[in-house]
């Protein structure tokens, strides 16, 4: 049985936070669903439907809550997620803009949720922390024109 984390990001979900989680899970090698709590007959939503939903991805845990429409996602918080080759960024990327998410800059996404999400290669720090400031800025700069980060267009803009 999985241990408890202390500490839990908590997204509040109009409706759709089961709808959400399935996605979610089914995105990383290493993600579950590790509890659901559904509504009895007192509610607060129809009986059967999903109250909260505890979920793991990649040793991160997470709740779900179907908490009505009081309240939004907005870009003052997001998931990040560092991706170790194109192929993964790639992925990811396609499966969260899907069906009716969207793309932001530098690497930044909103899924058909609303909730952001960053997608940065592994490789992106290295570059832009690189000890010759010259190289550094041209990797900012290549980065700042970018949606979807591109790791050969960083690297080649690092020479």
């Amino acid at each position: 049985m999985a241990t408890t984390q202390k500490i839990k990001t908590f997204l509040w979900f109009d409706n759709n936070a089961e709808e959400a989680v399935r996605l979610y899970t089914s995105l990383f090698k290493d993600a579950r669903i590790l509890q659901e709590l559904r509504c009895g007959d007192a509610g607060p939503g129809p009986k059967g439907s999903l109250m909260t939903a505890e979920f793991e991805l990649e040793g991160q845990q997470f709740v779900a809550m179907n908490g009505g429409p009081h309240h939004r996602f907005n870009e003052a918080i997001s998931i990040s997620v560092t991706c170790e080759t194109q192929a993964e960024v790639d992925a990811l990327w396609s499966k969260l803009t899907a069906d009716g998410g969207s793309e932001g800059k530098c690497g930044w996404l909103k899924d058909r949720f609303g909730l952001s999400w960053q997608i940065v290669p592994s490789a992106l720090p290295r570059l832009l922390g690189h000890p010759d400031p010259a190289r550094a800025a041209r990797v900012m700069q290549a980065m700042l024109q970018m949606k979807k980060l591109d790791i050969a267009r960083l690297e080649e803009a690092a020479r």
